[in-house]
């Protein structure tokens, strides 16, 4: 799987930890940043990464920032993008599966390489169920669509 990643400088040596663990079992990365842990700011590099999402040029993304809340705003300003904030597996596993998910963000500081790892396989072999799910999700991306009524 082709997977695109980038972070902040908070996330930086987390980022090149999950890359490197990720490019071992197989998968292409496409690192979008930053280079280093000096300063920068994080909607920059998540920006970044939805376009590439959006574009195509990866099938899911990981977002990294110090808490995963900011950079995980940004990736979702993009209409075409679903990223979901996780901090233990079964998050990760349902963002897949009821919201099909193609970003996962994560909060470096907040949870250790061993639980990012988790979650990541989480979120990589989860496929999603579609059905009831189906229409949801196309509101995710078009909020101009009907709302559901409400049944009686």
């Amino acid at each position: 799987m082709r997977i695109a990643i980038a972070s902040d400088h908070a996330a930086f040596a987390l980022k090149t930890t999950l890359a490197a663990w990720l490019a071992e079992q197989g998968h292409a990365m496409l690192d979008l940043g930053p280079d280093s842990d000096a300063r920068v700011d994080y909607p920059d590099f998540g920006f970044k990464l939805a376009e590439a999402v959006a574009r195509g040029d990866a099938e899911r993304g990981i977002a990294l920032c110090g808490s995963g809340i900011g950079i995980s705003i940004a990736v979702n300003r993009h209409p075409a993008v679903r990223c979901a904030l996780v901090s233990e597996p079964l998050s990760a596993a349902l963002a897949r599966e009821h919201n099909d998910a193609n970003v996962v963000a994560l909060g470096a500081r907040l949870i250790g390489e061993d639980m990012a790892k988790a979650c990541i396989t989480a979120f990589l072999t989860t496929a999603f169920a579609g059905g009831r799910h189906q229409s949801r999700v196309d509101k995710l991306g078009a909020p101009s669509l009907p709302l559901a009524k409400e049944p009686a």
